[in-house]
């Protein structure tokens, strides 16, 4: 069969897309934004997009073909694409998508296609004209500084530059100039390198090592007005440069200690301001310190309320290791900084941005406005996602908005006011699209119902998007990170595996609500089938299988050993497959939780697996960097991925395409059947890994996510640029989900809305009454008030009037004065003037004569010169005719002899030249080797000369150290001195105490001789004591003997009294028995006397009926009517036959149970007197003998503490008599001892005494009890009314 026709797909701007992922588009996209941002702070993880290189058949020109287009701020940027098909097989063509930030007016160039085999950006950087881009990568092990020209369609590589001068290291920060024609590039110290180029040319024009600690971050960038002129900027360094004769040369001098500059900034054309890591605005003009200030670390107004709230015990309290913590967290750090028109802003604390704006004063800069993060609402911890590392600061061109990126890779933006009465102290950023993820995506799945997908990451949240829309419809943290998701058919609900449990969720209208939690640990796999009755959940290595409407455990899947990657089930639910890291990929049989085919390849651990619409074939991918074809239990086919990894894998519905995601973050679409050749279309989207890849039901659309936290969704075309058409155009669900708790809050809420919008509008309503009663009496005040103006101002008129008649009239009269005058003087100067002319005239007259005369006198010179002129030039012709015929022949002759010499001249000249030629050149060579040597040596000059003054201004600071170090030596060392001194009289103290000390050590030595001596001796008076303690314990262990014994009969007597006590209960019961029967006659008798109340009461009424009927005894027929109503309303057939029964039997059976009732209840009565006589007797009876009993056994306790006592104080008299006599040394040891062992014996008599009385006590009461046991029952006293008798406790007494 022949393939289908070939199609092309290209992306569309989601809102994941826009961000580039991780970090390195959200630094594109703020570059962008900004017209004057430093480039060198875009930062980044991951490697650029690249193009893979590769060439195969030119037939593969039919291929398909990936285009997208992200938004960004006002732009669209597509990715590259690179085939391996030829050079006309794929290209980029970028087409505008509708997107929730500002839409650009027209389709924006490209991006460029990075090096190939690129391991990343490591910086960025784009030109002002927003023409060029420059990226420095790492290709293999080599560095490149690339240029793109973004203006030409695709975007295409300008130049690549490169020094064999310098060493092989990557630029982290670079920076174009103002008019777009330098570059500059630098590397990270230590060992750093500041690079000029001019990079049209390629050209290296300087370059300037810098040596500085570390390897911290450094930034570059020039100055606004002017080419020459760099700024650099790091940990330890500010350094400003100016470049001329081929050369960079260093503007300023740093004074002061070192800071660890982490940005800086433009103001002006000579002023730069720069960020510390202490919190420090340092403003520089020309290289020199003007401004300097610190911003304190800043808190949210809630916590500082919290913190004021918090007492001085309890910030006593806390930890030490605590507070250094918190010491650390809140120092202020300028992280980003950025300048605009009337100042500049500046981060420095986590969440928030600060606008400084300038003054006048003494204070250059003063601050204005606090911009800060919103809190996330759906966020685990609000108060953290709004105190978020801001990284990146820009301004929009026309400064209209402002946009931050933070270290979790979210975008904000925030309006800027033009008017500083709009403006608040305190403002807050929005969002400029929504929260995107911040870490590498875990989960990804569609439904059929509607046009979104989810997806789950490590940083706990699960988010809803609408790949249609481009909007996020649902987000929501949770405390445990998600690892994988699967979104139900309906997409209604949704299956998030936890690291604890598995959780059912429904997706409400806002919200997310967890239905049903399952106990799957660490669940990293699960999926809804395809009808949505059962889902899978991998637990371990079991998959097990769930209904969907029961949550029951239908069926578990068992046989894989290694962890489970991915699982699919058919589009029919009648196929379920599972691949794991053992290189297993089985196919199970659901109605017996058997596995059906399996193909296992234990080289290989596959991570993604999918099926063809048929499924019978299923595509897998893994670690040995292949993609298989595999069908019927074998692999029928493999391609080869050229140097990559494939980690996810997914079939279009048609089954003509096969789309892979690679490692580095690439697509690769391929035609079904797989080619045997490197014949595929390779895209970049990622910065990481492709962790899932989907493709919807209709095809139209494949979705991807990745490591770096970013979804792309590309939108699949036609080779042609038509979009795919499908069989049936889709048709979405607009069901949501929602609470019936919310529900009545929301309408509830509309109810208390409605209230209170009638509330205000009675209020409204009484309020605009109130005003128009108001303004009406205002009207009616300003009507009187302009009334009497207006009279007052008509009066006023009318004066005025007459002021101006008065002035009209006086202005007439002063006018016509005037005209009188002026015509008098007009008459005065004509009469003057007609005199002047007249004379005048005359003058004239007298001139024109005299001119005339003169005219004819000069008429008659003239005549005269020319005929004495014309003579003289006759003759002077005439002589020089005759003179130009001589020098003409001399001239001739000279003529002849020129052009002799001037040959000879031409000849001697070319000699000349020669020479002169070869001298030049060899002065020119000679001259330009000492030129170029004088060079070199100027420039190892100027090296050494800096080495030399780095050197100098080292050893002044080794000096000016060594000379402090000198003077505190010596100042030690006079400290020393004194100590030693003082030292030495110690010593001679010291000394003494010796001697004194050995004299009294000899004298406790003796003391300690005789010491051992009477210790000796006493030791003789233990061993003594010891054989008679032996005895002794010999007695006790006697006694202990009979103490058991007397306990075991204490045990048989308390068995008894616990027979006793169930007896008692027995009688209780058969009381409580006759008393449940009284109470069963009490509620008999009850009913009856109801009955009888009740016929009492019917007996009235039928009285009341009867007397009314009595009443009609004078007419006969309204009485019997009246009878016949009584008998139809008080007698029945069925009354009438149950009182006739009732009456034969009731009487008979009423006296027979009275009878029997009154003697059972007089023989209960006199048992009851009997028992009652009978138990009080005993009780007494024993009670007396229980009190006689606990006196005499309290009274032998005394006896008993008495006794131990005197043993006590026997004891230690004997103890002290022992000492006294080893002291004196007058008794010998051999004598008995006195009188306290004949006490001992006599207490041990009286004890046995004891003993014998309470065993006899005790056997007495047993008889009694047993005679009373035999009389009567007797109920047993309570446990808690006898006390307990000790026996143990004065055993242990007695022992002591």
């Amino acid at each position: 069969m022949l393939p289908p026709p070939p199609r092309h797909f290209r992306p569309r701007a989601s809102a994941a897309a826009a961000s580039w992922g991780v970090g390195a588009a959200v630094a594109t996209a703020t570059a962008a934004a900004s017209a004057a941002a430093a480039p060198c702070r875009l930062w980044r993880r991951g490697p650029w997009p690249s193009s893979a290189a590769g060439r195969g058949s030119p037939a593969a020109s039919a291929s398909w073909r990936i285009r997208w287009c992200c938004t960004r701020w006002g732009r669209a940027a597509s990715s590259s694409t690179s085939s391996r098909t030829g050079a006309s097989s794929s290209q980029v063509v970028p087409t505008p998508t509708p997107a929730p930030a500002q839409a650009p007016a027209h389709p924006d160039p490209s991006p460029p296609a990075g090096t190939e085999k690129t391991r990343g950006v490591q910086a960025m950087a784009i030109s002002p004209d927003r023409r060029y881009l420059a990226a420095a990568e790492t290709a293999g092990d080599q560095p490149v500084l690339t240029v793109y020209d973004l203006s030409s369609v695709p975007a295409r590589r300008r130049r690549t530059l490169s020094a064999t001068e310098l060493p092989e290291r990557v630029a982290v920060a670079l920076a174009f100039s103002p008019d777009c024609q330098y570059l500059a590039a630098a590397t990270a110290p230590p060992e750093g390198h500041l690079t000029y180029w001019l990079w049209e040319k390629q050209r290296l024009m300087a370059a300037v090592r810098l040596e500085a600690p570390g390897s911290s971050v450094c930034q570059v960038s020039f100055s606004p007005q002017d080419n020459a002129q760099v700024c650099f900027t790091g940990n330890g360094f500010f350094k400003l440069f100016k470049y001329s004769e081929g050369t960079l040369k260093q503007m300023n001098l740093e004074k002061g200690m070192p800071q660890n500059y982490l940005c800086h900034t433009w103001l002006s054309e000579e002023e730069v301001i720069c960020g510390t890591d202490t919190g420090k605005l340092i403003l520089f003009e020309t290289g020199d310190l003007l401004w300097e200030t610190s911003v304190e670390y800043r808190k949210p107004h809630r916590e500082l309320e919290e913190d004021a709230t918090t007492t001085e015990y309890e910030r006593c309290s806390v930890c030490s290791s605590v507070d250094n913590g918190s010491q650390q967290d809140s120092l202020p750090q300028i992280s980003a900084i950025a300048a605009y028109s009337k100042g500049f802003a500046c981060s420095s604390s986590p969440g928030i941005v600060l606008l400084f704006e300038k003054t006048r004063g003494k204070e250059l800069y003063k601050e204005s406005q606090e911009i800060w993060l919103p809190k996330d609402r759906f966020s685990n911890d609000p108060e953290k996602s709004g105190r978020q590392n801001i990284i990146c600061i820009c301004f929009s061109p026309s400064e209209e908005t402002m946009v931050v990126n933070t270290h979790k890779n979210q975008l904000y933006v925030f309006t800027m006011f033009t008017t500083d009465f709009m403006k608040e102290r305190i403002a807050y950023f929005k969002y400029l699209t929504f929260p995107l993820h911040s870490a590498s995506i875990t989960g990804l799945d569609i439904c059929v119902w509607k046009p979104i997908l989810a997806t789950c990451s490590l940083d706990r949240s699960v988010r809803i998007w609408n790949y249609r829309t481009n909007t996020l419809e649902l987000y929501k943290e949770y405390r445990e990170e998600a690892h994988t998701v699967s979104l139900h058919p309906t997409g209604l609900f949704c299956l998030v595996g936890f690291s604890d449990k598995l959780r059912f969720i429904s997706l409400l209208y806002e919200d997310m609500h967890v239905f049903k939690e399952l106990a799957v640990m660490k669940c990293r796999e699960c999926s809804f089938s395809s009808r949505g009755h059962l889902f899978a959940a991998v637990n371990g290595n079991v998959i097990e299988i769930y209904s969907s409407i029961t949550f029951q455990n239908i069926n578990n899947l068992k046989g894989h050993s290694g962890k489970i990657h991915s699982v699919k089930w058919s589009a029919d639910d009648t196929k379920f497959i599972s691949c794991d890291t053992h290189g297993a990929v089985y196919e199970w049989n659901l109605s017996t939780g058997e596995r059906e085919t399996d193909c296992v390849l234990k080289s290989c651990r596959y991570s993604s697996i999918d099926l063809s619409s048929d499924a019978k074939v299923i595509f897998a991918v893994g670690s040995d960097q292949t993609l298989k074809e595999i069908s019927e239990s074998s692999i029928q086919h493999e391609v080869p991925a050229f140097g990559v990894v494939y980690t996810a894998v997914a079939v279009s519905h048609s089954g003509h395409m096969v789309f892979v995601g690679t490692s580095l973050g690439t697509i690769r679409a391929m035609k079904y059947p797989l080619p045997l050749t490197a014949d595929f279309n390779e895209y970049q989207a990622h910065a990481g890994a492709v962790t899932k890849m989907s493709i919807t039901n209709d095809d139209q659309f494949l979705l991807t996510a990745s490591e770096d936290g970013s979804i792309f969704i590309w939108k699949v075309y036609e080779k042609g640029g038509e979009v795919v058409k499908w069989q049936k155009e889709a048709e979405y669900a607009e069901e949501v989900l929602i609470m019936r708790s919310d529900i009545k809050e929301k309408s509830q809420a509309m109810l208390d809305l409605q209230i209170r919008v009638k509330e205000l509008q009675t209020e409204n309503y009484y309020q605009l009454s109130l005003k128009d009663m108001y303004y009406n009496e205002k009207i009616k005040e300003l009507e009187d008030n302009f009334t009497q103006e207006i009279s007052s101002l008509k009066t006023k008129h009318q004066n005025l009037q007459a002021e101006k008649e008065n002035q009209e009239r006086q202005h007439q009269l002063q006018v016509s004065e005037l005209m009188n005058k002026q015509a008098r003087e007009m008459q005065k100067l004509e009469s003057d003037s007609n005199q002047k002319l007249l004379m005048e005239n005359e003058k004239y007259q007298e001139l024109d004569e005299k001119s005339q005369k003169m005219q004819e006198e000069y008429e008659k010179q003239l005549h005269s010169l020319e005929e004495s002129k014309s003579k003289a030039v006759k003759e002077l012709t005439e002589y020089y005719e005759e003179k130009l015929n001589e020098k003409s022949v001399l001239l001739k002759e000279t003529e002849e002899d020129m052009r002799r010499q001037f040959r000879a001249h031409e000849e001697i000249e070319k000699q000349i030249y020669e020479d002169e030629d070869q001298e030049i050149m060899e002065i020119k060579i000679k001259y330009e080797r000492q030129l170029w040597e004088e060079k070199e040596s100027n420039m190892q000059l100027k090296g050494e000369i800096g080495v030399m003054n780095k050197r100098l201004n080292s050893l002044q600071k080794e000096l000016k150290e060594r000379n402090r170090y000198i003077e505190e030596i010596k100042l030690a060392q006079q400290k020393l001195q004194h100590f030693i001194k003082s030292l030495e009289d110690d010593i001679l103290s010291l000394k003494k105490e010796i001697q004194e000390r050995t004299n009294t050590i000899q004298d406790k030595e003796k003391h300690i001789y005789d010491l051992k001596k009477k210790n000796q001796e006493l030791e003789k008076c233990r061993f003594v004591l010891d054989h008679r303690i032996v005895e002794l314990k010999k007695l006790i262990e006697a006694r202990g003997n009979d103490i058991k014994i007397m306990k075991k009969q204490i045990y048989e007597m308390e068995g008894e009294l616990e027979r006793f006590h169930k007896e008692s209960t027995q009688l209780k019961l058969n009381i409580t028995q006759l008393q449940q029967k009284l109470k069963a006659t009490d509620n008999e008798m009850h009913r009856e006397r109801q009955k009888k109340h009740n016929m009492e009461a019917l007996l009235k009424q039928f009285k009341a009926d009867l007397h009314n009927c009595a009443g009609f005894i004078q007419e006969p027929q309204k009485l019997k009517n009246g009878i016949r109503e009584l008998y139809t309303k008080y007698v029945q057939d069925s009354d009438l036959e149950e009182i006739e029964i009732a009456q034969k039997d009731l009487q008979p059976e009423c006296m027979r149970q009275r009878e029997y009732l009154e003697r059972n209840l007089a023989a209960l009565k006199k048992k009851l007197v009997k028992n009652q006589e009978t138990h009080r007797g005993a009780y007494m009876h024993i009670m007396q003998e229980n009190m006689s009993l606990i006196k005499e056994i309290n009274d032998l306790r005394q006896e008993l503490k008495a006794a131990l006592t005197q043993l006590h104080h026997l004891k230690s008299t004997l103890k002290l008599t022992k000492k006294r006599e080893a002291i004196q040394n007058t008794a010998p040891p051999s004598e008995p001892l006195p009188s306290p062992a004949v006490l001992r014996l006599n207490a041990e008599k009286e004890n046995e005494k004891i003993i014998e009385m309470q065993q006899l006590e005790i056997q007495y009461l047993r008889n009694q009890i047993q005679e009373k046991g035999q009389s009567t029952p007797v109920e047993p006293l309570l446990a808690g009314n006898l006390p307990e008798l000790n026996l143990e406790g004065s055993h242990k007494t007695q022992q002591q």
